[in-house]
C-alpha cells in the first residue's frame, strides 16, 4: 500500500504590512526587567506605515532613560517588525516626551499586576 504524497500548501501572499500586524509583532518584545511586552507597557507611542507598506516608523519610549535593556529592546522591536512579510526597513524613533507613566499608559493587566489602581 503506497502513501499519497501531497504538495505543500502555498504560502499566503505577502501583502502589505498592517498596523495590526506591526502591533502583534511588537507584543513579542518584552522588557526583561518587568516581564511585560512593550505594547502592554504602553511604550509604543506611534506606528507610521508608509504608503507602500514596506517602510515602518515606530515611535517608542522606555520605562526610564537609564534602562539597561533599552538597546536590546529597540533592536528586538526592529527585528520583530522587520520579519513581517514585505517589510524592507524599520525605523525606531526613541522618544522621552511624554514621559512614560504606567498609571495612564499601561494595559489593565499590567496595572493589575503592578498594583497601580
Amino acid at each position: 500500500m503506497s502513501e499519497e504524497i501531497k504538495a505543500p500548501e502555498p504560502a499566503p501572499p505577502a501583502g502589505p504590512a498592517t498596523r495590526e500586524q506591526v502591533m502583534q509583532a511588537l507584543h513579542t518584545v518584552r522588557d526583561p526587567e518587568v516581564g511585560f511586552d512593550v505594547v502592554d507597557l504602553g511604550l509604543i507611542y506611534g506606528v507610521d506605515i508608509h504608503e507602500d507598506a514596506t517602510n515602518i516608523k515606530i515611535k517608542m519610549t522606555l520605562t526610564t532613560p537609564y534602562c539597561p535593556y533599552g538597546q536590546q529592546m529597540v533592536e528586538s522591536a526592529r527585528m520583530a517588525v522587520g520579519a513581517l512579510p514585505g517589510v524592507k526597513s524599520v525605523d525606531i524613533d526613541l522618544v522621552w516626551e511624554p514621559a512614560w507613566d504606567p498609571r495612564t499608559m499601561a494595559s489593565d493587566a499590567v496595572k493589575d499586576t503592578m498594583g497601580l489602581w
